[in-house]
């Protein structure tokens, strides 16, 4: 069973009265989260569509073919042009209901605007279009949600394979934490960009090309801070302890040690999603990060250094990309103090 020690929980209470971190942290979770409705906020699928007394609901996770408007296709509606075709028109009552930013961060709006792509912000596109005439606050809003889940699932397989591996050779020592020392010192040793190349032009580049190729090589800073904690903690009496009542290693590892080896963890955790995020905006920006045509702050910097005069194409990016690292690094910095062993020391 997995316990809490009193220091932890103390840490715990102090972290919440930081009130920088908690305010970060509190908008970081509300952003995520409304990310993930983002269909519902930019997009040129309806969210209610009544249609000869009918009404269909959420055309972004719903497939309505053209067929089901009186159309003759299979194929999906294409709803802009079926609010102003006569047999949508004529019939009263009839009546489309876009998100609130009807347009989506995929598809071009050339037919809609009055020069070529990139256009500046206006009354339609609040942040301005792209090269191919794709809203950009469309782009930025589903960016978000990328980069986030990014980092996110990437901290979850740094944060498992870092703790088995960094605990295995902190407990065991010897032999196995000698040879997996060196074939750590080994794949640290490997060149991350050129590899992220080179299985970009085998594999293609993708989602989960790039989670895999990071997944190697992100684990093994916090494997370092977890080693050094179970080399430290296992000489506690309480290790002697649990052994002489014939308590197992595993659960020795990860019931005794486990819990309070959890600084490492919790403290870096912000800081290891500012660096996948960071890392996958440099790696959009260079064009070996995510494929065309995913939304992403990188590949948004990238066409606002090639169109120097667009603007908006590199400082709206940019902001998006500074608040969240800033909010993230409120919240590492809460966390950092908040397990200061020094808050807790005394003179005696």
């Amino acid at each position: 069973m997995f316990k809490s020690s009193p220091e932890t929980t103390r840490r715990i209470k102090r972290f919440f009265k930081i009130k920088r971190a908690i305010v970060s942290l509190f908008i970081l979770i509300i952003l995520y989260v409304i990310s993930f409705f983002s269909e519902l906020i930019a997009n040129d699928k309806p969210i209610l569509i009544q249609y000869n007394g009918k009404l269909y609901f959420f055309a972004a996770y719903n497939l309505y073919p053209d067929k089901t408007f009186g159309g003759n296709y299979d194929t999906e509606t294409q709803y802009r042009e079926l609010s102003k075709t006569d047999r949508f028109t004529s019939t009263k009552g009839n009546f489309i209901l876009f998100p609130p930013i009807p347009y989506s961060p995929y598809t071009s709006n050339l037919n809609e605007l009055t020069k070529n792509p990139p256009t500046p912000p206006d009354g339609r596109h609040l942040l301005g279009t792209d090269d191919r005439g794709r809203d950009v606050f469309a782009r930025l809003l589903y960016g978000f949600r990328v980069s986030m889940s990014f980092a996110i699932i990437l901290l979850i397989i740094e944060i498992i394979i870092g703790v088995i591996i960094g605990a295995l050779q902190g407990y065991s020592g010897g032999f196995f934490d000698l040879t997996a020392q060196r074939f750590i010192e080994i794949l640290s040793a490997l060149p991350f960009l050129y590899i992220i190349i080179l299985t970009g032009n085998i594999f293609g580049q993708g989602f989960n090309t790039l989670i895999i190729v990071m997944s190697i090589f992100n684990w093994i800073g916090l494997s370092y801070y977890i080693r050094a904690e179970f080399l430290r903690i296992k000489k506690f009496q309480f290790v002697d302890a649990a052994k002489l009542l014939g308590t197992g290693d595993i659960k020795i590892l990860f019931s005794e040690i486990l819990p309070n080896a959890l600084v490492p963890i919790i403290t870096f955790a912000p800081f290891s999603l500012i660096a996948a995020i960071q890392t996958l905006s440099a790696l959009d920006y260079l064009g070996f990060g995510l494929p065309a045509p995913t939304p992403s702050w990188g590949e948004l910097m990238r066409q606002g250094m090639e169109h120097l005069s667009s603007f908006w194409l590199s400082v709206y990016p940019f902001i998006a990309l500074f608040l969240t690292l800033l909010l993230l690094a409120f919240v590492g910095e809460g966390l950092r103090e908040a397990m200061d062993p020094k808050e807790y020391a005394r003179m005696e």
